[in-house]
């Protein structure tokens, strides 16, 4: 059974949609900026229409190129929560990456707590599947050593996760973090969840594109072009 179109009932071409949301998520631009940029070329959107084009097609383009091009992913993870401002609230981004920098998962959530981290942590052994981590490296918050000691007791002591609770060696993500805030600032903050949960999607997607971490995609502008091109085949 072949995959449904996503483009269909839309009335801009599907290479207009995938420009708007490739701008968006992979430069420091609002919906604003890419319409604007969009217009210098001949397209007149609104501003608005961006928006849902991100929304629908972030996270579209983040559940394909995961089936479809899954890298595999390392065993010593890097863990820790950034803030986003969300509804003029600060809101938790809870994200992992493995000792090479690649992003292993992302969750937003409205507390900072232990049902926020094993939630988080469920989530993200998920997604690597049959990568588990063989050590998380985290700051020294209570609510991760209390989350994979759970871990442990399920797994088994000749399975357990090592748990390394040093700051100083969690500059990784620290960093990662750094740049994903230099892509939001533009953005001044979400207006709702699931506008920010469809908007980080495409993001970190595209930033996982743009350091070539997924199969078959190479670094460069013209590589990420055809990548994201390839996931929506014209037979789709």
């Amino acid at each position: 059974m072949s995959r449904r179109n996503p483009f269909k009932r839309h009335r801009f071409p599907r290479e207009v949609i995938l420009l708007a949301v490739r701008w968006y998520c992979r430069y420091p631009l609002s919906c604003r900026d890419v319409r604007d940029l969009l217009a210098e070329r001949g397209i007149t959107v609104d501003a608005s229409t961006v928006h849902r084009w991100v929304r629908k097609f972030g996270p579209e383009i983040r559940k394909r190129a995961q089936a479809r091009q899954r890298s595999w992913r390392g065993l010593q993870w890097h863990v820790d929560e950034t803030y986003v401002r969300l509804g003029g609230r600060w809101r938790y981004l809870w994200r992992a990456v493995d000792q090479f920098g690649q992003l292993i998962d992302f969750r937003l959530t409205a507390r900072r707590d232990a049902r926020a981290a094993r939630a988080f942590l469920r989530q993200a052994r998920e997604t690597v599947r049959w990568h588990q981590p063989l050590a998380i490296i985290t700051d020294k918050a209570h609510s991760y050593a209390k989350v994979i000691g759970e871990i442990n007791g399920q797994r088994g002591p000749e399975s357990a996760i090592r748990h390394i609770d040093r700051k100083y060696l969690n500059n990784r993500i620290e960093s990662d973090h750094a740049a994903l805030k230099h892509r939001l600032r533009s953005m001044r903050g979400f207006q709702t969840l699931a506008g920010a949960k469809a908007a980080l999607a495409g993001i970190e997607t595209f930033r996982t594109i743009r350091k070539g971490q997924f199969k078959n995609c190479g670094t460069g502008v013209i590589n990420e072009i055809d990548f994201v091109a390839n996931l929506f085949p014209v037979a789709a």
